[in-house]
């Protein structure tokens, strides 16, 4: 299993212990150092929290100063579910590792993903042993649910975002992940950024925040 070793992060402001974590997963070719630039926007609102903001253990072939959960060849649905699953045991083993290290539970802690980083956030936030406090997902895709529908499954609240005119993972992708994760129980917000690519808009970046500020409110 490939382990995540180094990333970038960013201290609670208070500078005191944290009682709260946000994991930041970047998207394919990007890296920790590029996600964690979202940690700024939302630390006024979430004032105790320790943003974490790991690299991907895969240096990104096509891209060599970024990182990969997993090689993203295309979005054939078989080869998307064997990828992220091949992805999750490294991001689990940091999750367990940062919530012992801070004495944290999974209630203490959302996971944000963008694109590819949705897509693990999701798979991974679906199959831990107990729900997390929140998973917001930013133009990104729900790979799999095999599996998952005749099983007693964690259900932590699902904010999805994902702009209009986004070349990259198309707006469809929002509907189907939308239907299938309320098919399955879940509770799914969805925000649609009109005009918007494959990025965050300010409106979406603010959704997001409030989101995880809601949700560890509501688990303390």
């Amino acid at each position: 299993m490939s382990k995540i070793v180094n990333g970038a992060s960013l201290k609670p402001r208070t500078g005191t212990r944290p009682r709260n974590i946000v994991l930041l997963l970047h998207g394919y070719g990007s890296s920790g150092t590029d996600m964690i630039s979202l940690a700024p926007q939302w630390q006024d609102a979430l004032p105790d929290t320790l943003f974490l903001a790991p690299h991907a253990p895969q240096r990104c072939g096509m891209m060599g100063a970024g990182y990969q959960w997993w090689g993203l060849s295309g979005f054939a649905p078989l080869a998307l579910a064997a990828g992220a699953a091949s992805a999750a045991p490294a991001i689990d083993a940091f999750i367990d590792r940062k919530l012992a290290e801070y004495e944290l539970t999974e209630a203490d802690l959302a996971l944000v993903g963008f694109s590819q980083g949705t897509m693990m956030a999701l798979h991974v936030a679906l199959r831990r042993p107990r729900a997390v406090a929140a998973v917001v997902g930013y133009s990104g895709m729900l790979t799999a649910t095999a599996g998952l529908a005749h099983a007693d499954f964690a259900k932590p609240p699902v904010l999805l975002v994902h702009g209009t005119a986004d070349p990259v993972v198309p707006i469809a992708a929002l509907h189907m992940a939308e239907t299938e994760l309320k098919q399955l129980g879940v509770a799914v917000t969805t925000h649609i950024s009109y005009g918007v690519a494959h990025s965050v808009d300010p409106v979406g970046l603010r959704l997001g925040r409030d989101f995880v500020r809601d949700a560890f409110d509501r688990s303390s």
